[in-house]
């Protein structure tokens, strides 16, 4: 069988190599497969022995698959049949990484499969609690022996050492020509610059990769690029003779990746793109990927790894009895996506996935559209409000009515008629109810609390930040682009206790700890008018602003419509953008909170029960940066003072630290009693509990 160019032959930087490795694979069989395997590097993982499972090694590497658009479980995925095709077959490439066990037999026999945040591996790193750590984390997953699995699924990236990517076809007309289509496209920066990348929004940085405009002739074309200091302000159009669609200058060459397509957006006349400026830019784009086809080559590969094949060597053949899935953020939306869109059920009718841990990922994420941007964020307050598709009902994971848009379903729904459902833990922060609508995920719009289903947990790790905190981490003294410290709230901890937590309910059967979450029947879930921040002042000295003025201000969500050829039931389809938004509101509540500004409900760590002060999953932007808005992802901290004086000289009504606990010895004891529950209810493990003792007895109480 030839081995023509056909998924990167149509889109420069994939990986040319494996053309030849095609031959090698025999007939093609009816079902989705995993075509060819080529290793890049196969070698012992360093010279580290992990307990009693011992040495790991590491397969890097990309695989080629194929996709049958006439198959129903890839009917759903949006211009499959606009793809090329070689013998009636869609074909694609990813790179791949695995960290297993040089002895197979040593592993606990799960595969824990990480899907990468553009392109990033996650799950390591983020379960770790020491400083620096080296790419295999801190060895929590290594020495409990799980097969460690990434692989690419997103086509908007630039290829990048290290970066695991899909290379996805490009859909085309049916007599060749090239797919058009208005996108938008939005830009936020943190400084000054006289250039932004096509594809660099707030969340892609250098990494993306955008849509090739029609024409790079913007003086006679319909591009728009517009500018705006809040969210909700006016956009002021910026004349099209003062921007230009132009190559990078060769300086500026060095700091921009040399992938295609190189085209930057520069400001002429002496101008310069500034940080207290949201620019957004709507062009005709061309030649869109088709990018529901990560979705299936995930499914795919999972399922060759364990269910194996007798058309390629599946390096994990027989080792893995369980799988689990892990996302964080983007790729925690990509989790919840996957399984709405049926994608946990695999062409032979097999469970993809037996558990399932979507992470600070409280919606669904764009990736089944035309002209798809999954590397853009989740829509927040003040960054890519409505430049993307991802926050439509349904948000349950049991059946619920939207009264908003008239969707009545689940995320469960397609995985239920299929008997393929996974055993799942959903994870998420407070920044994800102020930021996310999380309360959509667990109340109906009569101000109800929903029925979770009996397969479904829900953790709430309370008073925490987005992305989490390092507790062996230097507090930090600056407040960046927000107003405030950022939250050093470490959930760190809780999510390997659950992790360990979700493998045994897998494996084992042993009931998971309870839901911990806000919830309205007891007034932990409230509007957010009606939360009650505390009046706090920062200990002298600490801050700039001493002052703290909760304003209420969370992310609002408004129906929106996309047009007639978008199905915001399944997120994909045709989107037309921007969008229509409608005076349709949906009802958002957030955690309450007790006298000290920290959260009533959820998990609540051992650094909650004996706090330092006020941790919130929100922040405000500083002045040159929007000031106001919501800043982002990054939450709060605002220590206690250290004495009755000092805090009653800043006006703070919140207790002292001297006033809390006396000495050292009354704060470690406030800690060991917290930390003793955790363990007992299985949220924290006793080694993590040991050195979270031993860590309280440095810190000092005045």
């Amino acid at each position: 069988m030839r081995a023509a160019a056909f998924f990167f032959g149509l889109r420069s930087g994939g990986p040319v190599a494996l053309c030849a490795l095609w031959l090698l694979n025999g007939a093609t069989p009816a079902h989705a497969r995993i075509t060819s395997i080529t290793y890049i590097t196969s070698q012992p993982y360093g010279t580290q022995s992990f307990g009693s499972v011992g040495q790991y090694q590491e397969l890097d590497g990309t695989a080629t698959g194929e996709l049958d658009p006439g198959e129903p479980l890839n009917a759903i995925i949006t211009d499959i049949k606009l793809a090329p095709r070689v013998h009636g077959k869609v074909r694609y490439s990813f790179t791949f990484s695995i960290l297993m066990p040089v002895d197979l037999s040593k592993s606990n026999r799960t595969l824990l499969y990480d899907i990468v945040n553009r392109g990033n591996k996650v799950v390591t790193n983020w379960n770790t609690v020491i400083a620096n750590p080296p790419a295999y984390g801190d060895g929590f997953l290594e020495n409990q022996g799980y097969i460690l699995v990434w692989s690419g699924w997103e086509g908007d990236l630039l290829t990048a050492a290290n970066r695991i990517q899909l290379y996805p076809p490009l859909a085309k007309n049916l007599d060749g020509s090239s797919i058009t289509g208005r996108i938008v496209t939005e830009y936020d920066l943190t400084a000054a610059s006289s250039f932004v990348p096509l594809g660099g929004g707030p969340f892609a940085g250098s990494n993306g990769r955008d849509y090739d405009p029609l024409s790079l002739d913007n003086h006679n074309s319909s591009a728009i690029l517009t500018q705006r200091v809040h969210e909700t302000d006016p956009k002021v159009t910026i004349p099209n003779s003062q921007w230009d669609f132009a190559p990078c200058t060769a300086a500026q060459l060095t700091v921009l990746p040399t992938d295609p397509p190189q085209i930057c957006v520069n400001m002429l006349n002496g101008g310069m793109f500034d940080p207290n400026h949201i620019y957004e830019l709507t062009y005709t784009a061309k030649d869109p990927l088709v990018q529901g086809i990560g979705l299936a080559a995930i499914r795919d590969f999972i399922s060759f790894l364990r269910y194996g094949s007798s058309n390629v060597t599946n390096p994990l053949e027989g080792a893995a009895d369980y799988a689990l899935m892990h996302g964080t953020s983007q790729s925690g939306r990509m989790a919840r996506t996957f399984l709405d869109l049926g994608f946990n059920e695999d062409e032979q009718h097999r469970q993809v996935v037996d558990g399932l841990n979507p992470h600070i990922g409280s919606i669904r994420i764009e990736i089944n559209t035309r002209f798809a941007q999954p590397i853009r964020g989740p829509g927040l307050q003040h960054e890519e409000k409505i430049i993307t598709a991802n926050a439509d009902a349904p948000f349950t994971y049991g059946d619920s009515f939207d009264p908003i848009s008239g969707t009545k379903g689940g995320l469960l729904d397609r995985c239920s008629q299929s008997n393929t459902c996974p055993k799942i833990f959903h994870t998420n922060t407070d920044t994800e109810y102020w930021q996310g609508a999380m309360s959509l995920d667990t109340t109906d719009a009569k101000g109800h609390d929903l029925v979770i289903p009996a397969n479904v947990r829900i953790y709430h790790f309370a008073s925490a930040q987005h992305g989490g905190f390092n507790p062996v981490s230097p507090v930090p003294t600056s407040t960046g682009i927000c107003e405030y410290l950022p939250n050093v709230n470490p959930y760190v901890y809780q999510q390997r206790a659950l992790l360990v937590a979700l493998q045994q309910w897998v494996a084992n059967g042993t009931a998971p700890p309870s839901s911990r979450y806000a919830r309205i029947s007891d007034r932990t879930l409230l509007p957010p008018n009606g939360v009650g921040f505390p009046n706090m002042a920062f200990p002298t000295g600490i801050a700039a602003y001493p002052t703290v003025v909760f304003t209420g201000l969370y992310n609002t969500r408004n129906l929106l419509f996309w047009g007639p050829k978008f199905d915001a039931d399944d997120e994909s389809g045709i989107l037309r953008e921007p969008p229509v938004v409608t005076d349709l509101a949906y009802n958002i509540l957030q955690p309450a909170v007790d006298a000290d500004g920290n959260d009533i409900d959820g998990v609540r760590s051992t650094t909650l029960q004996a706090p330092l002060g006020t941790y919130m999953g929100w922040n405000y932007r500083a002045a040159g940066y929007g000031e106001g808005d919501l800043c982002d992802l990054t939450g709060s901290f605002i220590p206690f003072a250290g004495t009755q004086a000092q805090r009653t000289a800043n006006g703070d009504p919140r207790l002292s630290l001297h006033e809390r606990y006396g000495d050292n010895a009354g704060y470690v004891a406030v800690v060991t009693a917290a930390a003793n529950n955790l363990v007992s209810e299985r949220l924290l493990l006793p080694d993590d509990a040991t050195s979270i003792i031993n860590n309280a007895k440095s810190v000092t109480i005045p």
